[in-house]
């Protein structure tokens, strides 16, 4: 694993499975969807092949400029912030990330805060997270639960991110009720 990787948390999604997961999300043309930690821009690709309008929220420097130069003239708007505070859109919206693990908690208690105008995610998250969140014993749930409801999607292979991750990895979907 390079240096990189193990500074930034960065396991970079295949596009075979990056296609996969915006295929089961049912995102449609028109749809606005962000990207938080989109790295190389797997999952923008298909995205915008659905005809969504993305917004891409990436950290590292780097593959922020990397995403701008290979998406400049698309649907795309490129977000150099970290996703575990970003700025939720004051229109319905939809989530189709492979965040960085470490902030998969603070990205998913964001998405489901009252003033939220989440329309559906679906997020890769290490498998005891996406547990622990449709059981309904993640924080807050009492609260969140009467507004939206979740469930798994699909679990993915380790070998569907690069590097692979230690633990198994499974997609979050989080729908408004």
């Amino acid at each position: 694993m390079s240096a990189e990787r193990t500074r930034w948390g960065w396991h970079q999604l295949s596009s075979h499975w990056a296609a996969q997961i915006v295929a089961d999300s049912g995102v449609t043309s028109g749809d606005l969807v962000l990207d938080v930690g989109a790295g190389s821009g797997a999952l923008v690709r298909p995205l915008l092949d659905c005809g969504a309008h993305v917004v891409a929220f990436e950290l590292h420097p780097g593959r922020a400029s990397g995403l701008r130069r290979t998406f400049a003239g698309k649907h795309v708007t490129v977000v150099a912030a970290d996703g575990s505070d970003l700025w939720l859109p004051r229109r319905p919206f939809r989530v189709v990330a492979n965040p960085p693990f470490a902030i998969s908690m603070a990205l998913l208690r964001r998405l489901v805060s009252p003033a939220s105008r989440l329309v559906r995610a679906d997020v890769v998250v290490p498998w005891h997270i996406a547990r622990r969140w449709v059981s309904g014993r993640a924080p807050g749930a009492r609260r969140w639960r009467a507004s939206f409801s979740a469930d798994f999607g699909r679990r993915l292979p380790r070998h569907a991110l690069s590097p692979p991750p230690p633990n198994g990895v499974a997609i979050l979907v989080i729908r408004r009720r």
